[in-house]
């Protein structure tokens, strides 16, 4: 198993870091608030893990060895894969996920893309007993309290994202005022603004300005 990779950041994509690894450029998938962390030319340490399948060998990358570990346990709920089990950890942190499960918190699992009131609700019920109780200290009212001060999280985490990819600043401010009204509705529909999806929209949106 690769357990976590070291170097210097070579190229970044949406959803895909290359970690220069003793001349060799492993491609790792992260989700996008991984990617808004890293920038090209400097060094980066992703904890990784590698899925093997028939046809692929495909390596995962995350902050830190809490999130790979999350990642490994949420597949072993029936019916979650890697790519399923990286876009929970895109919309919500490990102690969020911690959180709903241990609060049986089914609206926060429904927000994440391709997990139905159906499917969150057996997932609550498999993970019940794997998650274990959130590591921080601050729990919801934690939470509640950051989201109502200052600019919500999803703004920096998108502006972020795109500088990494290469924006301007300015660009990346243009493109979180368009995708604002879709993070809005989604906030009012679910409670939450799914980054992954902000990220492509505005991805969509500064590939039409140019």
């Amino acid at each position: 198993m690769i357990a976590f990779v070291s170097g210097p950041v070579a190229a970044l994509a949406p959803t895909t870091a290359v970690i220069e690894v003793g001349g060799v450029g492993m491609a790792v998938q992260c989700t996008p608030n991984t990617i808004a962390e890293l920038r090209i030319g400097q060094e980066a340490r992703l904890a990784t893990s590698l899925v093997v399948r028939e046809d692929s060998l495909t390596l995962y990358g995350f902050a830190d060895d809490d999130e790979r570990q999350v990642f490994e346990l949420l597949q072993t709920a029936s019916g979650v894969g890697p790519r399923l089990a990286q876009a929970m950890l895109g919309v919500h942190s490990p102690d969020a996920l911690r959180l709903a499960v241990a609060t049986g918190d089914e609206k926060a699992l429904t927000t994440v893309p391709g997990i139905g009131k159906k499917g969150a609700q057996k997932l609550l019920l498999e993970l019940k007993d794997k998650l274990g109780a959130p590591l921080g200290s601050s729990g919801l009212v934690g939470t509640q309290r950051a989201a109502a001060s200052g600019p919500p999280p999803w703004t920096e985490q998108l502006a972020a994202a795109l500088i990494g990819l290469g924006y301007a600043s300015r660009e990346a401010e243009e493109a979180v005022t368009a995708v604002t009204p879709q993070a809005e509705a989604a906030l009012a529909e679910s409670g939450s603004a799914p980054v992954p999806q902000l990220l492509r929209a505005a991805l969509q949106t500064l590939n039409r300005a140019r």
